[in-house]
C-alpha cells in the first residue's frame, strides 16, 4: 500500500512538472506589455487605406524608420487597415515611432531586497531564536521599449486613434520586440480601455 501511494505521489509529482515545463515553454512565446489607447474613433467608420507619414527627424534616419514601419504593418493589418495604392490618396496617415530606455539597479531602490529567515539557537542545554539576514543585490540593467502609434484622418488632419506599449527586460535591443509591441498596441482597436493595462501576445515565429 505504502509502495502504490508513493508511485502515486510520483507521478503527480511528474505531471506537475510536465505542466510547469509546458507553462514555463508558453510563457517563452509571449510577450506581455503596458498599453495605452487613446482617442475617439468614428462610430460607423471602418479602417480603410493607410500611408506612413515621417516626420524630418524621422526621415532623416530612413533606414532606422523603414523597420518601425515594416514592424508596424501586421498590426495595422489586423487591425483591418490595407495600404494605399502608389499614387493613391490613403483614408488615415500612421506615424509611428518607437524607444529603449536604460534604468540601472541598485540595492538602495528597494529597502526589501533582503531575506531573512527566523530559526533557533542551540548551544549546550539552552536554546533560543535567532535571526538570519542575507543581502540579495541584482545591478543588472534593465531597459523598458516602447511603441507609440498615431493615426489621423487625411482630409482633417485630425488625430483618431493612439496607442502606445511598453515591456520590460534585460535585452537592450527593442528590434525583436517591435512587431508583438505593435501588435499589443493596437490589439484593442477601435476601442480604448483603461490605462494602462497588461496585454499578452505571441511572439512571432522566427
Amino acid at each position: 500500500m505504502i509502495q502504490r501511494r508513493s508511485l502515486n505521489t510520483l507521478l503527480a509529482l511528474a505531471g506537475l512538472g510536465t505542466l510547469a515545463g509546458l507553462a514555463g515553454c508558453a510563457a517563452m512565446n509571449q510577450l506581455t506589455a503596458d498599453v495605452s489607447t487613446y482617442g475617439d474613433w468614428p462610430a460607423g467608420r471602418k479602417p480603410a487605406s493607410y500611408a506612413f507619414e515621417r516626420l524630418p527627424s524621422q526621415q532623416a534616419r530612413a533606414e532606422d524608420q523603414q523597420k518601425l514601419e515594416d514592424a508596424a504593418r501586421p498590426a495595422l493589418q489586423k487591425a483591418g487597415f490595407t495600404p494605399a495604392a502608389t499614387g493613391a490618396e490613403p483614408d488615415v496617415l500612421v506615424q509611428v515611432g518607437a524607444r529603449v530606455s536604460r534604468a540601472d539597479r541598485s540595492p538602495w531602490d528597494d529597502p526589501l531586497w533582503w531575506s531573512g529567515g527566523f530559526g533557533y539557537w542551540h548551544r549546550g542545554p539552552w536554546r533560543g531564536p535567532y535571526w538570519g539576514a542575507s543581502a540579495r543585490f541584482d545591478y543588472s540593467p534593465r531597459y523598458d521599449r516602447e511603441v507609440a502609434l498615431l493615426v489621423r484622418d487625411r482630409a482633417s488632419g485630425k488625430p483618431l486613434y493612439e496607442a502606445r506599449a511598453s515591456s520590460e527586460g534585460l535585452q537592450s535591443s527593442a528590434e525583436p520586440f517591435l512587431r508583438p509591441l505593435f501588435d499589443a498596441a493596437m490589439v484593442d482597436f477601435p476601442a480604448t480601455g483603461v490605462n494602462p493595462r497588461r496585454v499578452t501576445v505571441p511572439l512571432p515565429a522566427s
